[in-house]
């Protein structure tokens, strides 16, 4: 039987382009073609592809063919009422059923993470771009870079320090690799900036230092911090800490954070079932040992109280700014002072290495067959009388040895 060939579609970059042009929003595009928001996102990054009567739909789409009304944005119906009528008319047809993406959708068993009632927990701080429908708006270009740094450091600090600390026990630690995030981030301003989700990136970075292997051989992690005074929470935070790395990572910002399991799949650089493996392995083990936070809501709620438990402040943002500038000098000079050692040893190896060839001296080896030559030895007493004699004589010689006349 033949197959019907796929209806072609731009690449991912054309495809954001696309919808740009046409004033739609990645809500509408799902909206129209019967997806959720993030299978849209995901589409037009590359990591998944459309198929079926979905992909038939969204080249329509794309191509203008098929007219999609932009969503108005009206206020909330709590604050306006519950005569409210929708937030956008749909299209000049009958709304399709949602058909299911193109990617593997995840297991059943997850129950839908738990959203903060005012969109921002007070301790781990699920931020509002990190929802399904909401994003990071832009910073504003009439700040300086100074004053946006400020305010991404005030926003997501505080919090970050916390999961941070849920993620490795450790208070220092958590304090350390928040800084640190934060000052590549400093380093790199031009890059987090124009990023579509700069809290994202910077807590992608944290979590990466804070986790890796190379701080056990450092002498002031080898000993254990004090664990956290309420019994309840060093339970809690003894579990997650024999949980594997990628799966306490996995459950924080699934159950801790807020982030749906395509965006925890995309930040823990793995695949959604992948993803939702992991989380259901870490939710497992954390029901086993405590089996009164089975379930998700009640776990979001005590990971929100351990982390609020302990005094965890950030530093300045004008402090992390000057040691990530300090830092960034340290690592020039060494840089420079090392590129000068290699420059100066390497002409020294130059002047003083040889520019021709030498053979090689060969061994000695002992001749046979030829009498040795005999060196003068030590003059006995009677030769050195002799010699004496010899020489107190004239030059003439000895007496009997000159004729003389008869």
């Amino acid at each position: 039987m033949t197959r019907t060939p796929e209806t072609p579609l731009p690449s991912p970059q054309e495809r954001r382009r696309l919808r740009e042009a046409q004033s739609l929003s990645q809500a509408d595009v799902a909206a129209a073609v019967g997806v959720t928001r993030a299978t849209v996102r995901s589409w037009e990054n590359g990591r998944t592809t459309p198929r079926g009567t979905t992909r038939d739909a969204y080249a329509r789409l794309l191509t203008g063919a098929e007219e999609v009304t932009p969503r108005q944005e009206t206020p909330a119906p709590a604050l306006v009422g519950a005569a409210t009528g929708p937030v956008r008319t749909p299209p000049d047809r009958a709304e399709p059923t949602p058909e299911p993406p193109s990617e593997t959708p995840p297991a059943p068993e997850l129950a839908p993470q738990p959203e903060p009632a005012l969109g921002r927990d007070p301790a781990l701080g699920p931020k509002p771009e990190l929802g399904p429908d909401a994003e990071l708006e832009p910073l504003s270009p009439s700040l300086t870079p100074d004053q946006a740094f400020d305010a991404l450091y005030a926003f997501c600090a505080p919090a970050l320090v916390r999961q941070t600390y849920l993620l490795t026990g450790r208070r220092e630690l958590a304090r350390e690799s928040v800084e640190r995030a934060f000052q590549l981030a400093w380093h790199r301003w031009p890059e987090v900036a124009m990023d579509r989700d700069p809290a994202g990136w910077v807590r992608a970075t944290a979590y990466e230092f804070a986790l890796s292997p190379w701080h056990r051989l450092r002498p002031r992690h080898r000993n254990p911090e004090p664990p956290p005074a309420a019994p309840a929470d060093r339970a809690l935070l003894d579990v997650l800490l024999q949980l594997p790395p990628v799966y306490r990572r996995t459950l924080l910002l699934y159950d801790g954070v807020g982030l749906n399991l395509p965006e925890t799949a995309a930040e823990t650089e793995a695949s959604t079932p992948a993803a939702a493996n992991r989380l259901l392995h870490a939710r497992e083990a954390v029901a086993t040992r405590l089996p009164e936070l089975a379930e998700p809501k009640e776990l979001h709620r005590r990971l929100a109280e351990v982390a609020s438990a302990e005094r965890l402040r950030a530093a300045k943002p004008t402090t992390v700014r000057w040691g990530g500038e300090q830092r960034a000098r340290h690592w020039t000079r060494a840089a420079i002072a090392f590129t000068v050692v290699l420059i100066g040893a390497t002409t020294l190896t130059l002047r003083t290495a040889p520019d021709h060839y030498e053979p090689p001296l060969a061994p000695g080896a002992t001749v046979h067959g030829v009498p040795p030559r005999v060196a003068p030895g030590p003059l006995s007493a009677e030769e050195l009388a002799l010699r004496a004699k010899l020489k107190g004589e004239m030059v003439s010689g000895p007496e009997r040895l000159v004729p003389e006349a008869g």
